[in-house]
């Protein structure tokens, strides 16, 4: 595995000047800056990525306010209480995207992020807290409790909140395979604690957030 010091030195050729090099580069909020997001939003947000996955995210995007409207503005309290009937008439509201599975996940989240907070004190806690030496910890316990963020749902609901993470897409992958890291797509626990250890160790060397070191390692695959 190659140190930070090349990662740093091939983006820079690439971008031209570390001017332009940062402005590619992601930043993440802060542990108070994820405590203070609310219980509603949060639910909102980890609805609007399983609704994304697999659609234009602009389609889904245009439609969210409706979203808003159906699902009392995503409070928790609200939306645990919505039954089969209440959702079966949501699979006849034009207004919504109407895929029973991806509908049905949304009460079914409001139940877990209820249940973070009663034992967290808010789901932002769980989120601010988690160590980002084991975000893939992270992602195996979202997708374990919560419904439908397996896969790559979780690490791209965590960017969308702005929780420090990297995302195994095709192009981090096959970053990680030129590195020789894994061989293959990270699913396996210790592919994953092999991925996270490099990450660990550049962000080691760098003082980078992982996002950071994630896109810039994208940028090295060629197309």
């Amino acid at each position: 595995m190659r140190d930070y010091h090349w990662l740093h030195e091939y983006c820079l050729n690439r971008f031209g000047s570390a001017a332009a090099l940062e402005a590619q580069l992601p930043q993440p909020k802060s542990a108070d800056e994820l405590r203070a997001i609310t219980d509603d939003r949060y639910l909102s947000l980890i609805s609007l990525r399983i609704f994304r996955a697999g659609l234009k995210h602009s389609l889904v995007d245009a439609k969210w306010p409706a979203f808003e409207e159906a699902f009392f503005g995503f409070d928790p309290h609200k939306v645990v209480l919505m039954g089969d009937e209440h959702l079966e008439r949501l699979m006849h509201d034009q207004r919504l995207i109407r895929h029973q599975a991806k509908l049905g996940s949304v009460p079914r989240n409001a139940r877990f992020v209820l249940d973070v907070a009663q034992e967290k004190g808010s789901f932002g806690a769980l989120i601010a807290d988690w160590p980002v030496s084991d975000i893939v910890g992270l992602w195996r316990y979202l997708a374990r409790h919560g419904n439908q963020l397996g896969g790559l749902s979780a690490p791209r609901l965590l960017r969308m909140v702005g929780k420090d993470t990297f995302i195994p897409t095709d192009d981090v992958v096959a970053a990680l395979k030129a590195q020789g890291i894994v061989d293959k797509v990270p699913s396996s626990q210790k592919d994953l604690a092999a991925v996270q250890g490099a990450f660990n160790r550049w962000q080691a060397d760098s003082g980078r957030p992982l996002c950071q070191l994630s896109v810039m390692l994208a940028h090295t695959v060629n197309h």
